[in-house]
């Protein structure tokens, strides 16, 4: 039987917890969780977890598939309940509302039970051979893993879009990533835990990761067929896509110096604004009317826009002045052996926190806790 249980505080964040049985529930932890955010297009997700579970079991890996669906998609997790009861390790999570693909993330990463994660979108996008090559990779160092489709088989139309698309996040990822729309890659829990990802910013996870200091890695991948489709997206979601570039790019940048970027953009708007006020003023003085001058009103609008942005990039130098201390803009990187005891020292405070706890449908989020 499916249970249903909601927060009943008014104050938490409304999340539903779609509960189904796993005979390896109680088990030791698994060496993989494979999380899969159930959001845009899904395909039938006994089909994708039968084909993506067939090389962990080849390869002997303890597993499990951790699906995270939102109200919308209720029925498509409901077919994975008759597997749940043979005995596959299969946990479904549903939220109370549609929250988005980082929110589903991380709510993944929170009620997953191993270390190495994979993260595979709804749909296919390459071929289920390259999952135990991100396990092996994730265990060999690397904090990240992407998985780049290639060779690639799908349409001119597709290759385009994603070679105009990683032209712009290029310059900030140095080249290293080539394929941050594929979706599929290997993380460690920490790497999920410790950088903030929010909004549509799940897409540039390898670049995030690696302006953070993390040991990031890309491996090639064939290209699933069922991903060869030509898709052609509306204006808006092209929109939406130049936003979240642009937003990248100010994080990346001048997270700790935004007086550069709004500082740049003000003074040069300063300049042309107080430039056409001059040479007004020079005209005024020189006997000329200013009267229906509309180049009077620009001039001005443009003075007053530059010196508002000067102004903006201040309070940004306020609040991260006084945010600084809270926040090293640094990683360390540690030794193997210090490490791997931190990872233990987690992995104990981890199970400390679940047996203290009454309710096990406790959902743990950083400054949050859900019930």
């Amino acid at each position: 039987m499916v249970d249903v249980r909601r927060s009943q505080d008014p104050g938490d964040m409304r999340v539903a917890e779609l509960v189904i049985p796993i005979a390896q529930a109680s088990g030791p932890e698994p060496e993989i969780s494979v999380i899969v955010p159930v959001t845009e297009r899904p395909e039938p997700l006994v089909e994708l977890f039968l084909e993506y579970s067939a090389p962990l079991v080849a390869a002997d890996c303890t597993y499990e598939f951790v699906f995270v669906a939102e109200p919308r998609n209720r029925e498509l997790v409901e077919p994975l309940r008759a597997l749940a009861e043979r005995g596959q390790p299969i946990r479904v999570f549903e939220v109370g509302h549609s929250v988005g693909e980082s929110v589903l993330l991380k709510l993944g990463a929170a009620r997953s039970r191993a270390d190495a994660l994979i993260v595979l979108p709804a749909y296919r996008r390459v071929r289920a051979e390259a999952l135990t090559e991100l396990y092996g990779r994730i265990r060999a160092g690397a904090d990240l893993v992407n998985c780049r489709r290639s060779p690639r088989s799908d349409s001119w139309l597709n290759r385009v879009q994603t070679r105009i698309l990683h032209v712009i996040v290029g310059g900030l990822s140095g080249g290293r990533v080539r394929d941050v729309a594929s979706g599929v890659r290997g993380v460690r829990r920490t790497v999920l835990s410790e950088i903030p990802l929010y909004g549509d910013f799940y897409r540039f996870l390898p670049v995030i990761a690696m302006r953070e200091g993390y040991r990031v890695e890309e491996i090639d991948a064939p290209q699933h067929p069922r991903d060869a489709e030509t898709r052609v997206h509306s204006p808006g979601i092209y929109l939406r896509r130049l936003i979240d570039v642009l937003g990248l790019f100010f994080l990346a940048r001048f997270t700790f110096k935004p007086l550069r970027f709004f500082g740049m953009i003000g003074g040069i708007l300063s300049i042309l604004g107080g430039g056409i006020l001059a040479v007004l003023l020079a005209q005024r003085v020189g006997g000329a009317s200013l009267a229906d001058r509309p180049l009077l009103l620009l001039g001005v609008l443009i003075f007053t826009l530059g010196i508002q942005a000067i102004a903006l990039g201040l309070i940004g130098e306020i609040i991260v002045h006084f945010n600084a201390a809270s926040r090293s803009p640094y990683r360390v990187q540690l030794r193997a052996a210090e490490a791997e005891r931190r990872s233990e020292g987690s992995s104990l405070m981890a199970i400390r926190a679940a047996e203290s706890a009454e309710d096990p449908t406790r959902i743990h989020f950083p400054e949050r806790v859900i019930r």
